[in-house]
């Protein structure tokens, strides 16, 4: 066994004798410094072909320190003037990664560093060969069909690739609710850069007619003349392509990607799947919040409000109902305007509505009224006083009902809530030190 690992390390060492030597005759490393590279690559390679020492750790290191000299090859190389090299590090790492993946097919952690370094050196052929492969051993991950979905839509603009992935990972995940939330934020991130791209041309405002009015016109008794535009004199416009222009720009407006109805047929599809879970609804609602600049999200909003209202004799639906009426209430309001603490007494009575039946539904409202109230309070100090202490008794209010929740289902709602303030940029940790959710060794 030893000595067949030694042979294939000799083997893979033999191959990278000539890029050596470049490396060397151009100057780019000193001899001392290519007896390291010669002395590390061949730790690595003993290691990784020997069966006790080979982990996919030991791969993973191997081929961030290809990553690492590359980089510095790189660098001297422009520093020193050498324009090309005859040897690429980029085909040393993708060697060490694909026998790694190889080796270790199972092991998701080096498929993804094997993804993200075809994704970072542009190598679309290899990245879909090696999707495909790790997609058919991993059908059941599905953070790899959104990882594979957002690449097609942001890096590539391939919306179609895109929804392929997340439709075919709905097949095999679709007990995952992830999966779902996931499906309708790239169709909304779609909606969101549609929109943008069109208010920034300026073909989100509908044309409108000049209305004269005879009383007020100086010229009102002349004789008017029709109004000439640049496009009018420029002989070389087509005919009818302004008419061609307008239908199209009324039939982009009126699909379904750009009116909302694919997140909403999701968002149906899913509630039929989960039996109409409220926290599910309650998620999809937070989802199309996030994109309030949408000209959609506030139908979608009030689309999932609908679900929960129709669905109140479930547990938590009335609560998660309160909450997010209360969210809407506050939604688009600036915290420093004149309107916001109208809003804000709105948004408390409803939250006030809610009728907590036992101590989970308590919990429930609690951790619901912190998430909503403590992003405020990163902003309080360009905040009103009255405004200020309202939110800070709420917040502690709050918390004290989770201190004194027990532990319900194996589950802590305190713990819980924890996790997701901390993945949430607009709170900083030193907000949550302050209110006392986490401790100062954490924070």
């Amino acid at each position: 066994m030893a000595a067949a690992a030694s042979d294939k390390a000799r083997f893979y060492m033999e191959q990278s004798v000539p890029e050596l030597q470049e490396l060397s005759t151009k100057g780019i490393f000193s001899g001392a410094e290519i007896t390291s590279i010669a002395q590390k690559r061949s730790e690595f390679e003993h290691m990784v072909n020997m069966p006790g020492a080979s982990t996919p750790t030991v791969f993973a290191r191997y081929a961030t320190y290809e990553m690492n000299l590359d980089t510095l090859r790189k660098k001297r190389s422009t520093r020193l003037g050498v324009k090309t090299t005859t040897y690429s590090g980029q085909k040393k790492v993708f060697n060490v990664l694909e026998r790694g993946v190889k080796r270790f097919q199972g092991d998701m952690g080096l498929w993804m560093q094997y993804l993200d370094f075809c994704k970072h050196e542009k190598a679309n052929k290899k990245l879909s060969k090696a999707l495909t492969q790790c997609l058919r051993l991993h059908p059941l991950k599905w953070e790899l069909w959104v990882w594979a979905a957002r690449h097609y839509v942001e890096s590539q603009a391939d919306m179609t690739s895109g929804r392929s992935f997340m439709q075919r990972g709905l097949r095999f995940c679709k007990n995952e609710r992830n999966m779902w939330l996931q499906y309708a934020k790239l169709e909304m991130l779609y909606v969101a850069k549609i929109a943008a791209r069109r208010k920034i041309l300026g073909l989100d405002e509908e044309r409108k007619e000049e209305v004269v009015d005879d009383k007020h016109d100086p010229d009102a008794d002349m004789i008017a003349l029709p109004s000439v535009t640049a496009e009018d004199l420029a002989p070389e416009t087509e005919e009818g392509t302004e008419a061609v222009d307008e239908k199209a720009l009324q039939k982009l407006a009126s699909t379904p990607a750009q009116n909302g109805a694919i997140p909403e047929a999701i968002m149906e599809t899913a509630m039929k799947h989960f039996r109409q879970d409220p926290l599910l609804v309650e998620q999809f609602f937070d989802l199309f919040t996030d994109f309030a600049d949408t000209p959609c999200s506030t139908r979608l909003s009030k689309r999932a409000m609908e679900y929960l209202e129709s669905t109140q004799e479930k547990k938590n639906a009335k609560v998660l109902l309160s909450v997010c009426s209360a969210k809407m209430l506050l939604l688009g309001v600036d915290a420093q305007s004149a309107e916001f603490p109208v809003a804000l007494g709105k948004a408390l009575q409803q939250l006030k509505s809610a009728t907590a039946a036992d101590q989970e539904t308590q919990a429930l409202l609690a951790s619901r009224t912190i998430e909503m109230f403590l992003p405020y309070l990163s902003q309080r100090d360009e905040m009103d006083e009255g405004v200020k202490r309202v939110f800070d008794a709420s917040v502690k209010r709050s918390i004290r009902t989770l201190k004194t929740s027990t532990t319900m289902r194996g589950r802590n709602p305190l713990t819980e809530l924890v996790k997701r303030l901390k993945s949430n940029k607009k709170i900083s940790a030193e907000l949550l030190l302050e209110y006392d959710l986490i401790t100062q060794e954490e924070g």
